[in-house]
């Protein structure tokens, strides 16, 4: 990690930024340079292996305690694509157990669990250290108005692509409270293609991966929320007071990795000659293919669904005005479903 903040303070964008900020601040480069260093320290991840390895074996029983099964589609043809790409995984957010689900299957699958980029409203005491080591890296909800955070955030991106360290992140931005997947916050999405533009070593695949559950365990806050009532910020006393949800049972659990989308192949496609400005500080079509290539991610999520017995009975049920049926209506509406599904 130390290392790593290191390269991060001496590369030439951040120093830019540095330099910049002690003008603004009218101080002194030292302690411009200063404050990068903490920005740097705040976001950094601090990958632990042993803990890593610790934390698996007391998931499993985790996992065998809150739910009846855990079920895994398409994993080979991830193994398949994964060799000589950079691989970032983008998966659907519906509750806080997707990414500990999806590092530990990675783990005990036999890959690198991905560096995970994680709201610092997570960055909790103890919690935060722990996420660090399981490799959690922390940034602001935003920072638009913060250039030099904004240089070191994405210098720290650009410094995980040249070591090939794979990386995980949320494209929705936040948890969907309805199931459905949210309009994209393509943030990091161009952070992403900008490293690859200005360090492009190995090619960057984009693996969706759809995380379905059959009963969400932030349920009861989410009907809340529907409701109007405001959102509980995280907190240690919050945690402490979920701890409840932990003796009930969630039912089944399904990670379907979709279609990964080719970053080059995209560029290809939305772009043509795209190679001519890649080096530019903002070549104009660069907007127009992040977003090309945040909807393409979303619609491989949707493609990757698993449709389970929850979800078919819950949208025959919300399909009727008074929310009720009788059951042989019920029986027949969900057949129905079944053979739209299947065609």
């Amino acid at each position: 990690r130390r290392l790593l903040v290191d390269r991060v303070l001496d590369a030439e964008p951040v120093r830019k930024a540095i330099v910049e900020q002690a003008r603004r601040d009218k101080t002194d480069y030292m302690e411009a340079w200063k404050k990068a260093q903490q920005c740097a320290w705040d976001i950094a991840a601090d990958y632990s292996h042993p803990l890593v390895r610790s934390l698996s074996f007391a998931l499993t029983g985790f996992w065998n305690r809150i739910y009846e099964g855990v079920n895994v589609n398409h994993m080979d043809s991830l193994k398949a694509v994964a060799p000589g790409h950079e691989v970032v995984y983008v998966p659907c957010h519906r509750s806080h157990m997707d990414y500990l689900l999806l590092s530990y299957l990675l783990y005990t699958k036999g890959m690198v669990p991905p560096h995970i980029a994680a709201g610092v409203n997570l960055n909790l005491p103890v919690i935060g250290s722990l996420l660090r080591k399981g490799g959690a890296f922390f940034l602001r909800r935003s920072f638009r108005a913060n250039a030099l955070y904004s240089a070191v955030f994405s210098e720290y991106v650009t410094q995980l692509f040249q070591r090939g360290v794979s990386m995980e992140y949320f494209i929705e931005g936040g948890r969907s409270r309805t199931g459905r997947l949210l309009e994209p916050r393509a943030g990091m999405l161009a952070m992403t293609v900008k490293s690859f533009l200005r360090e492009s070593r190995r090619p960057v695949v984009f693996q969706p991966v759809y995380i379905g559950y059959e009963r969400v365990l932030e349920g009861k806050s989410y009907i809340g929320e529907l409701s109007g009532q405001p959102k509980e910020k995280e907190s240690i006393f919050g945690l402490l007071k979920s701890l409840k949800l932990l003796r009930e049972r969630y039912g089944k659990v399904t990670v379907s990795f979709g279609e990964p989308v080719y970053l080059v192949q995209m560029l290809d496609e939305a772009v043509g000659d795209w190679r001519a400005t890649a080096k530019d500080e903002r070549p104009e079509w660069f907007g127009g293919a992040v977003s090309a290539l945040a909807e393409r991610i979303l619609v491989n999520i949707n493609r990757a669904a698993d449709v389970n017995p929850v979800n078919l009975l819950s949208a025959a049920l919300l399909g009727t005005p008074k929310h009720a049926m009788a059951e042989d209506d019920l029986k027949r509406q969900i057949a129905l479903s079944q053979r739209l599904i299947g065609s």
